[in-house]
């Protein structure tokens, strides 16, 4: 993933407190992410020959790419918050260590950066990709209705 420095330099002035706050407010909205696409991994698995369609095909196959590139993105990020968050210690632990307490608010700026890219860059995919099945469900829906009569 590459990093867009596009935030202030608010990590400075953030506390250890409100740093362990922050993480443990991306990992839960990551594990949630990872749920979510389990869920599109499994409609996927469901409509997959009516996606794999002639008509659809092109554009399934780019959103199929993209959210794996996304879970490989997610699972990234998740593994990089959880060891920021075990190296916390760092700027509680009562030795004054400024090169390390310094690496560690970068560290957290970069990931701050890092998870807000991701978020934009997932709604934008999330959105995409209902729209795309509600469209394969609602034709599947019509074949079956003409299939009846």
């Amino acid at each position: 993933m590459k990093t867009i420095h596009t935030h202030a330099k608010h990590t400075e002035w953030l506390s250890a407190d409100e740093m362990h706050f922050e993480s443990k407010k991306w990992l839960s909205e990551l594990e949630f992410y990872k749920e979510e696409q389990w869920f599109f991994e499994d409609l996927i698995r469901t409509y997959t020959l009516q996606i794999i369609d002639h008509d659809h095909f092109d554009e399934s196959k780019r959103l199929i790419d993209k959210l794996t590139k996304m879970v490989e993105q997610t699972q990234t990020l998740l593994m990089a918050v959880k060891k920021h968050e075990k190296q916390l210690s760092i700027m509680v632990d009562g030795i004054d260590q400024l090169q390390e307490e310094m690496a560690y608010k970068n560290e957290h700026r970069n990931l701050t950066e890092l998870f807000d890219e991701l978020r934009k860059r997932y709604r934008v995919l999330k959105a995409k990709f209902f729209k795309f099945i509600k469209m394969v469900m609602k034709e599947s829906k019509q074949n079956h209705l003409i299939d009846k009569k």
